[in-house]
């Protein structure tokens, strides 16, 4: 039966490739890369993204991201880098979802384990100049 994964469980290296619609542009991005879950001192991951964005009719350039994940109560906490709070991974769905408002914007994201250990990410943002979906899907480098 499947259960959702702990936070231990993301330790190490996963491939991640992502497709970004943008409806508002009507251009389609498209990233290649490794997402890498590093253990902190303080506890909890670091969750460092790399990889090659490609961007409408745009060259390719290359792509980073860091968030921090931490184990709470209800599941897992994740973190923008400097810290600030950004959403929670509820621990008792196996398709848990969340909100983040970031004025004027609002993002929505939906996470999906029940194909652990592949998984996967849809986030929804919108805005005054932000309308689009981003699909990320990981799996075991």
């Amino acid at each position: 039966m499947a259960r959702m994964p702990k936070l231990q469980d993301f330790e190490g290296a996963w491939v991640l490739t992502r497709i970004i619609e943008d409806r508002m542009t009507q251009a389609q991005g498209r990233l290649s890369g490794t997402a890498d879950f590093v253990a902190r001192e303080a506890g909890g991951f670091d969750y460092r993204e790399t990889g090659e964005l490609t961007y409408g009719s745009q060259p390719p350039m290359a792509a980073t991201r860091t968030y921090i994940w931490e184990p709470i109560e209800t599941g897992i906490a994740v973190s923008f880098e400097d810290g600030r709070p950004f959403h929670v991974i509820a621990e008792d769905r196996l398709m848990p979802d969340a909100n983040h408002h970031c004025d004027p914007d609002w993002y929505h994201v939906s996470y999906d384990f029940t194909r652990w250990p592949d998984w996967r990410a849809v986030w929804r943002v919108v805005g005054p100049r932000k309308d689009y979906r981003m699909l990320s899907e990981y799996k075991r480098a």
